[in-house]
């Protein structure tokens, strides 16, 4: 949720300023390895993931979470496989397996070595020709079990697709339950999450860093908004924009360098870059009000959001500063704005007559689409590999999803309770 003027009507923080982009509230948390998928694609691949075997004992069902993380992809049709009696060193049956249907199977194994630690293995198969394609191996700690289920799934990806996987990648969101904010790290799946601060104050616009090791957010615990710098591994941060006003909106430079916000210091809404060295922030804005800065994935354009032309649209500029242009037209207010890692998308939220729905642009054609039917949609972020959208919204209740950029797939993810909002979709793990 970004701090700004261009406030929707509909689910505002009633003690918060209208600075505040809209909130949304919490579904209850999902049961681990449940994937609600809706919608069917052009082509899904039909692939059956058997059980690992041991993993039962290892005490984290590798297979499932695989299935999941294909099943959400929007790429893939899990087949049912419970009764596959497999792991990576199996000679498949193909004659029997073939009335199944599946193009490509996926079998392994987890080893609990004398170390502590687990041997992770699996074997991809095509299906269709009854060949062997390629091998896993991982080697974990019992708490990474869950990772190396989501390396596999990224194995799997690449193998089938030649693009790379996202499931080892991570989210951040923010909720608010018994009067406390949270903000939460978790698996792309939304599972796996834990809290890296926990305020009585508000908390917003989380923001990854390149590297994945770092959020920048704002914080009201100064009983005003502040930027800080988070270190995720040592739990350590710095406040980075703490200026006369508000301080709202950071964004990170590809380079990982500086990051630009929206600070009111010198009146009304403006851009700056803020080097992370310290120093003089850069003024990029003047005028009107403009903010929710994002960066093109070159680090030579910068998107944002702007008043000044009557009402909010999205407009680019060098992201050192220079001449605007517009580049939203369709609709009188189009907020949100995230590029994607390929630069060839932009996503953004809409207001129709209907209420406010995810829409997505191809920059190269400026031909823009609604890939919802939902009315509440808020802040999409994309996935490291373009190939996905994580978005908040109001589904059967409120929830956060993913969608395909086709919008024909869209999953609901799991989510901690409380009033939810503001995903940020991280950059893959190693």
């Amino acid at each position: 949720m970004h701090m700004n003027l261009f406030c929707t009507p509909v689910r505002r923080l009633g003690s918060l300023s209208i600075w505040l982009w809209m909130l949304l509230a919490a579904s209850s948390a999902l049961a681990q390895f449940r994937v609600e998928v809706t919608g069917v694609g052009l082509t899904q691949l039909p692939v059956l993931v058997a059980p690992f075997k041991g993993e039962v004992q290892a005490g984290q069902k590798m297979s499932q979470i695989v299935q999941a993380d294909l099943a959400r992809s929007g790429q893939f049709k899990p087949l049912p496989a419970e009764s596959l009696a497999l792991d990576e060193m199996s000679r498949p049956d193909w004659s029997a397996l073939r009335p199944l249907s599946a193009e490509a199977l996926v079998a392994g194994s987890v080893t609990r070595l004398a170390n502590g630690r687990y041997d992770v293995r699996a074997r991809l198969w095509d299906a269709v020709k009854g060949q062997e394609k390629s091998d896993f191996k991982d080697n974990v700690t019992a708490a990474d079990l869950r990772l190396s289920a989501h390396r596999v799934s990224d194995w799997v990806y690449q193998q089938l697709t030649g693009t790379p996987g996202v499931f080892t990648s991570r989210i951040s969101y923010v909720t608010k339950s018994s009067g406390r904010y949270n903000l939460w790290i978790a698996d792309a799946d939304g599972e796996g999450a834990r809290s890296a601060l926990s305020s009585p104050e508000p908390i917003i616009s989380p923001s990854w860093s390149p590297t994945g090791t770092q959020l920048a957010y704002v914080s009201f615990e100064s009983r005003k908004p502040v930027v800080y710098v988070h270190e995720l591994a040592s739990g350590q941060r710095r406040v980075v924009a703490n200026f006369k006003g508000s301080n709202s909106a950071p964004t990170w430079a590809p380079d990982g360098r500086s990051i630009v916000a929206t600070l009111s210091r010198d009146g009304g809404s403006q851009l700056y870059r803020v080097s992370l060295q310290g120093g003089e922030p850069q003024r990029l804005t003047s005028g009107n009000i403009n903010t929710e800065p994002a960066f093109s994935p070159d680090g030579n354009t910068l998107y944002f959001v702007s008043d000044r032309g009557g009402n909010p649209q999205i407009y680019k500029m060098p992201a050192q500063g220079g001449p605007v242009d517009r580049v939203t037209f369709s609709g009188n207010y189009n907020i949100s704005p995230a590029i994607s890692p390929d630069g060839r998308w932009l996503a953004y939220v809409s207001r129709l007559p209907g209420g406010f729905r995810l829409h997505l642009m191809e920059l190269a054609t400026g031909e823009a689409t609604a890939l919802t039917d939902t009315n509440a949609d808020e802040r999409p972020s994309f996935a490291a590999n373009s190939r996905l959208l994580v978005y908040a919204t109001q589904q059967g209740g409120e929830a956060l999803m993913t969608s395909t950029l086709d919008g024909r797939i869209k999953a609901r993810l799991a989510v901690q309770g409380g009033d939810i909002r503001e995903p940020h979709w991280g950059p893959v793990r190693p």
